[in-house]
C-alpha cells in the first residue's frame, strides 16, 4: 500500500524534498498548500525555511489549527531546520509554534549563512553508512525532556531527535543524495 508523504510548501525547501520523496518506493509525494491537501496525507515534513515565516503563514492559510490536530491525534510529521523552531516546545526568546515535542530551542545557533557546514555521521536507526549532516543557520536543541529519544549528537548537542510520532533534525538530509532518512520517516507511518 503506498503512503501519502505531504511537504508543506508554503516557504522554504519543500522542492528538494519532494525530489526524495519520488524516489522512493511505495510512497506518493505531494506538496501541501491547503485544508484539503493536508487532510489527506498520512504524514508531513515541515521543511528548512524561514520559521516566522511559515509560521505566519500557517495562519494566513488556515492550517496552523488543523495541523496541530493531526500532530496530536498521532500523524507523523518530520521538521527540518525551520521546520524543528516550529515543532519545538520552547524557543529562546520567543513564543512556541505547534509545541509539538519536548525541546527547547535557539534559532541560529550554529551561526549565520556564512557559517553553515557539512559533517558526516553514523545514526544507526537510520543507516549503517555514514550520512551527510547539511548545516545552514541551523536551531541547537538546548534542553529535551525524558519523553525524547535522541538519535544523533552533535559534540554534546542532540541534532535528530524523536518522540512519538514527531521526528526533527536541526540538519537538511534532504540537500544529500541519501534517502535514509526519508525512509526512515515513511516508516513511522503506520
Amino acid at each position: 500500500m503506498n503512503k501519502k508523504i505531504g511537504v508543506l510548501a508554503l516557504q522554504g525547501s519543500a522542492e528538494e524534498h519532494l525530489g526524495v520523496l519520488m524516489r522512493l518506493d511505495s510512497v506518493i509525494a505531494i506538496p501541501v498548500h491547503t485544508k484539503e491537501e493536508l487532510k489527506s496525507v498520512d504524514a508531513l515534513i515541515l521543511p528548512g525555511g524561514e520559521s516566522s515565516v511559515i509560521g505566519k503563514l500557517l495562519h494566513i492559510f488556515d492550517l496552523f489549527d488543523l495541523l496541530k490536530e493531526r500532530i496530536q491525534d498521532g500523524m507523523p510529521v518530520w521538521g527540518t531546520c525551520a521546520g524543528t523552531i516550529l515543532l519545538a516546545n520552547h524557543i529562546v526568546g520567543e513564543d512556541p509554534y505547534l509545541s509539538a515535542i519536548n525541546i527547547t530551542v535557539a534559532r541560529n545557533a550554529y551561526g549565520r549563512q556564512i557559517d553553515s557546514f557539512c559533517t558526516k555521521a553514523i545514526i544507526p536507526q537510520i543507516s549503517n553508512r555514514e550520512s551527510d549532516l547539511i548545516f545552514i543557520r541551523a536551531p541547537k536543541i538546548l534542553s529535551w525532556g525524558n519523553d525524547v529519544d535522541i538519535l544523533c549528537r552533535l559534540g554534546d548537542s542532540p541534532v535528530a531527535l524523536r518522540s512519538g510520532n514527531v521526528l526533527v533534525t536541526a540538519f537538511h538530509p534532504e540537500l544529500t543524495d541519501d534517502p535514509s532518512f526519508h525512509r526512515y520517516f515513511a516508516s513511522m507511518i503506520r
